[in-house]
């Protein structure tokens, strides 16, 4: 298999689209921001694109389970910290003015790269990989650690740090001049500096190493080490000039893009330590999508340590279900478990483990969401139009030809009168149902959940003093769910009434 990227098998056409409306909806932003937290850079834009297609989704997985081996975790993150240290001495070649500088600076550059890519090929060899991406770039690097243009880079930039580590100068400081002598010494110039100029605050360098700024001192230096080693300095602006651009275009874009699954293993590893479950999900179209211990993430990111406040619930759909309509009370946690769900679909098109203890999930071809909005005052629309003029999208067909969609919609046409809302959202349903799909609609309107025979009613529940526990069970719409409380809250039941006005 050839080997492309580590994230794709094949170009993602989707990159440059506009981010799409569910990221927003489903509160996508706030886990990514934490897994952004986690790692110490922004990786946005990594996870804001879906997979290309569902082999792209597998070839995901399959590498996101290699990654959870502690060893390859372990040799990836160091080869970053590699490309990190890579980067940061291009910086001081672009720094520093002085061109033998810049020379030998380029050279440690790519002594570094070469250092890290040799020992990620060599440590690769010993692990049992099994995804078809890491397999592909374990043998993709091992060709090109041993084509011949790597192997000779490879030489002769440790040949010239070689030399350039065994210079030895001496200086000797009398009568207030300092004499630099091409002679034998022993140590470095660094412990030389440190033993003749002791408690000063800043480290001794190199003068082929040191900032930009390099003293009197240093200049003489490299004079002397010039006139005595021209060879060096002949074969090192050689070097300079035959490997201008070295890097594989490859090999970078893989330690860039593999950074995808590092973030979210490091960020997966800091979540479990604070209780919370993951689970890689099973694929299996004959099977029930289901789920249990489903939890809403980006609420377990903003609550903090410990499990005790997020509530988690079971899920299922039969074979011939295709739709949950929810009710309850306000605030019982609907919209919450209609996040999870998005989540859960989410994280499984994504190749990564998702929030809950176990899951199967069916595969779908895009994620749709339509959470409520307050009317614009830019478009002079009201809500109900605002409503309907996001939901006209979703419904198109081009979006349901491949594969069927998840579909998340919470509280639609809350403006329009109940009998008016209950047409529109059965047709909505309908719709949806006719084109395959499968979601959940959020609605205070009872009525929906007997819309279409594939739509199944699940309820918020409170227990029995009418607090409410947050809990999803499957359970027949109630007319005037969190009626009685709200009513007896505010003093106006039936006997409350009766009680004032007698």
């Amino acid at each position: 298999m050839e080997f492309l990227s580590i994230l794709d098998m094949k170009e993602n056409p989707e990159k440059e689209k506009p981010r799409q409306v569910f990221l927003l909806d489903l509160n996508l932003y706030q886990i990514i921001d934490k897994i952004n937290l986690y790692w110490g850079e922004n990786l946005s834009s990594m996870y804001c694109c879906l997979p290309a297609d569902p082999l792209c989704e597998d070839y995901r997985r399959e590498v996101y389970a290699d990654i959870r081996q502690e060893a390859l975790y372990s040799i990836l993150c160091s080869l970053l910290d590699q490309m990190k240290e890579r980067r940061e001495i291009f910086a001081k070649k672009t720094e520093v003015t002085l061109e033998l500088q810049k020379q030998v600076w380029h050279l440690q550059e790519i002594a570094c790269y070469c250092g890290a890519f040799r020992r990620l090929a060599r440590e690769l060899e010993a692990l049992p990989l099994k995804s078809k991406g890491m397999l592909a770039f374990r043998a993709y690097l091992r060709n090109y650690v041993e084509s011949g243009r790597f192997r000779d880079m490879e030489k002769r930039s440790g040949q010239l740090l070689e030399k350039m580590a065994g210079f030895r100068m001496k200086l000797i400081y009398e009568n207030d001049r300092i004499t630099v002598l091409a002679e034998e010494t022993e140590g470095t110039y660094e412990c030389f500096l440190q033993n003749c100029f002791p408690g000063q605050n800043r480290q001794m360098r190199s003068p082929f190493r040191t900032d930009a700024g390099l003293t009197e001192l240093e200049q003489e230096l490299i004079r002397a080490f010039q006139k005595r080693s021209p060879d060096f300095f002949w074969e090192t602006e050689d070097f300079y000039k035959s490997y201008q651009e070295y890097a594989e275009d490859t090999l970078i874009r893989f330690s860039s893009e593999i950074r995808y699954y590092l973030a979210f293993y490091r960020f997966q590893q800091k979540m479990q330590e604070k209780g919370f479950s993951f689970a890689t999900p099973s694929l299996d179209e004959n099977r029930e999508l289901s789920a249990r211990g489903l939890y809403d993430l980006a609420l377990a990111c903003s609550r903090g340590s410990g499990t005790e406040q997020i509530v988690s619930n079971d899920m299922y759909f039969g074979s011939k279900e295709s739709f949950f309509v929810l009710t309850g009370p306000n605030q019982g946690g609907k919209t919450t478990f209609a996040r999870s769900l998005g989540q859960l679909v989410y994280f499984t098109k994504m190749g990564l483990d998702v929030p809950a203890s176990a899951a199967n999930v069916h595969r779908f071809s895009r994620i749709l969401t339509h959470f409520s909005v307050e009317e614009s005052p830019d478009t002079g629309r009201g809500r109900l139009k605002e409503e309907l003029t996001r939901l006209a999208p979703m419904m198109e067909a081009k979006f349901h030809t491949e594969a069927p969609c998840f579909v998340v919609i919470n509280e639609l046409f809350t403006t329009a009168a109940n009998y008016d809302a209950c047409i529109m959202g059965r047709r909505v349903l309908e719709h949806f149902i006719a084109a395959g799909c499968r979601g959940i609609y959020v609605t205070h309107l009872a009525d929906l959940c007997q819309a279409h025979p594939q739509v199944v009613s699940l309820r918020a529940l409170a227990d029995e003093q009418g607090r409410r526990t947050f809990r999803i069970r499957r359970s027949t719409a109630e007319s005037t769910a969190g009626a009685d409380q709200l009513a007896e809250k505010h003093k106006l039941t039936y006997q409350q009434l009766k009680e004032r006005l007698s």
